[in-house]
This record gives structure tokens, C-alpha cells and sequence, in this order.
């Protein structure tokens, strides 16, 4: 089959980058992708793809570092912009840790891709970006009309939805200005197999609700596999009627009915004994767009169950 063309994906070696890899080099792509140490055994899992030999080619990059990332997208027709800092623990400065990194590593990247005038930029984004807006109508289905509020993350310290807000707002304004070809996809909370050898934040709050925790608040969590991810970033590219941004989320549950979900299927781990009340965010998401967009989602039950699998062959759930 005939080859795709050339595109890059920034932190193509992390948990949603590396799936984008895979997902692109089954697709007859040939992939720029940046890393923080092209080198490293850390990426070997990048290099072991089918047709990652021929098709592949890792790239030392740094989100603040402009020409580094201009090397990479060089050459490239489209662009997936995946790197983006996700905290496992609470960040000591936020505006260094995550703000900066996110909106400034942003900022170089579509600036490298209108440099070389790139035919389309596809962003993750996050429904951190669209979530965290008091001022939706309660019970109202969530669409991408929906901005959080920047005032109110910085005062709830929500800094990881702040950078995420302040990112994607920040790509939109500067295509408005450049006319790059811009999408934006919004997932929530990822879960699915491993694909690199070390766990992600993501991953570890479905470890951490099978073994260690006691308590937990029982909040609405919007869910989606990673698999479904990659193949909604596909689908957001080669789509000549994608446009502007795209929530992608499958499933919506309370905390609580959560975890009798996952106890049914794994009875024998430490799940939490119990749940403090929520924090009222009770909106669902409303997918139907990307639907549109031809995407179908996996159910829940197959993402738990290769998820768990993946941990446990990676020693994680042991």
C-alpha cells in the first residue's frame, strides 16, 4: 500500500503519543517523532511497532526548545501535537511545571508547523478545557461550546485544567491569526493498555482504585480508551469536514458505581471501603460530534479488562 505521507507527533513516546505512533505506522505513515533522548530504552517499545524500522524516526526534542521542534516537523505534512505535561502528584509551581510548558511548548509548535505550512494541526486538548465551566445549565448535555473558567481553576488550584484551558485557547487565537488548519480533541480520563514500559498518571488512578485506597469522593468521572483516542486523532486529520473541537469521551460514571463495575470483574483486589460526597460537577459529555465524525467507541468493559491486563503483565497490579 501505498505510503501516507510524513507527520510528526510530539511526546511520541508517552501513553497517548505512542498509541498515535502505532496507530499512524498501520496506516502507511512515515512518523517524525519527537522524544526527550531518541537513545534511550525508554522509546524501544516505539522502535518495535510494525514497520517502525523503515517508517519511524525519533527526534530530540523540547517543548521550549523552538528549533529542536522545527527540525522535527520539518518536512512533515500534518502534525499531532500530544506532548503536554500531566502531573502524577501536585505540582510545587505550577506556572513552571505545567503552565509554561503547556502554553508556550504549544505556541512553538504551531509556530514551527505555519513555518513550514503543514496541511493540518491536530491538538489534544482535554475535557479539563471544556469541564471546569460553573456556569453550564446543570443537567445540560456538555458539548465543545463549553470553556472552563480560568478564574475559577486558578481558584480552585485546578492547575492542570488551567494549562490545558489556557493551551488550547491560546492554539485557537494563534490559527485565527495565522490560518493554519487547526482541530482540537478533548479526551477524558484515558485508560487502556500499555503500550510503553512505565506507568502514566492516568493509568495509576485505575491502580490506585483497585489497591490502596480507602476512601474516595464519589465525583462523575468521564472515561475513554486510548485505543479510541488515537483513532479519534486519525479520524480529526484525515477528515477533510473536521473542524474546530471535538469531546472525546464513551463512558460517564459515579465514582462508586465505578468501582462496583470494576469489583464485579476483579472481585479479589483493595478497592475503597468509602465514598465521601461528590463535588456537584455532575455533567455528562455529549460525543456525538466526533460520533458524526465516523468514531465508535469501545465498551468500558474491554478497556478495564485489557487495561488490568497490561498492568499486570507490566508488574503494576502485583
Amino acid at each position: 500500500m501505498a505510503q501516507k505521507g510524513t507527520v510528526c507527533v510530539t511526546g511520541a513516546g508517552g501513553y497517548i503519543g505512542s498509541w498515535v505512533v502505532k496507530v499512524l505506522l498501520s496506516n502507511n505513515y512515515v512518523v517524525h517523532g519527537t522524544v526527550r533522548d531518541p537513545g534511550s530504552t525508554k522509546y524501544s517499545h516505539l522502535t518495535k511497532l510494525e514497520k517502525a524500522s523503515e517508517n519511524l524516526k525519533l527526534f530530540k526534542a523540547d517543548l521550549l526548545d523552538f528549533d529542536s521542534l522545527l527540525t522535527a516537523i520539518r518536512g512533515c505534512d500534518g502534525v499531532f501535537h500530544v506532548a503536554s505535561p500531566v502531573p502524577a502528584t501536585a505540582v510545587q509551581n505550577p506556572e513552571v511545571e505545567l503552565l509554561e510548558p503547556a502554553v508556550k511548548g504549544t505556541l512553538n509548535v504551531l509556530k514551527a508547523c505555519s513555518e513550514v505550512k503543514v496541511k493540518r494541526v491536530v491538538l489534544v486538548s482535554s475535557v479539563a478545557a471544556i469541564a471546569m465551566n460553573p456556569s453550564w445549565p446543570k443537567g445540560k448535555l456538555m458539548d465543545e461550546t463549553s470553556w472552563s473558567d480560568k478564574e475559577f481553576c486558578r481558584k480552585i488550584k485546578s492547575y492542570y485544567s488551567l494549562s490545558k484551558t489556557e493551551a488550547e485557547s491560546e492554539a485557537w487565537e494563534f490559527a485565527r491569526q495565522s490560518g493554519i488548519d487547526l482541530v482540537t480533541v478533548c479526551p477524558s480520563l484515558v485508560w487502556g493498555p500499555l503500550l510503553q514500559s512505565t506507568t502514566n498518571s492516568s493509568s495509576l488512578s485505575l491502580i490506585n482504585i483497585m489497591k490502596g485506597l480507602k476512601e474516595m469522593a464519589n465525583n462523575m468521572g468521564w472515561y475513554v480508551d486510548v485505543r479510541d483516542v488515537a483513532d479519534a486523532l486519525l479520524l480529526a486529520y484525515e477528515k477533510p469536514e473536521a473542524e474546530g473541537r471535538y469531546i472525546c469521551s464513551a463512558h460517564a460514571f459515579y465514582k462508586q458505581d465505578l468501582v462496583e463495575f470494576v469489583r464485579k470483574l476483579y472481585p479479589n483486589y483493595n478497592y475503597p471501603k468509602s465514598f465521601t460526597a461528590g463535588d456537584g460537577v455532575d455533567f455528562k459529555p455529549n460525543s456525538e460530534k466526533l460520533e458524526k465524525l465516523g468514531l465508535s467507541y469501545r465498551p468500558l468493559e474491554e478497556t478495564i479488562k485489557d487495561s488490568v491486563e497490561s498492568y499486570r503483565q507490566s508488574g503494576c497490579l502485583d
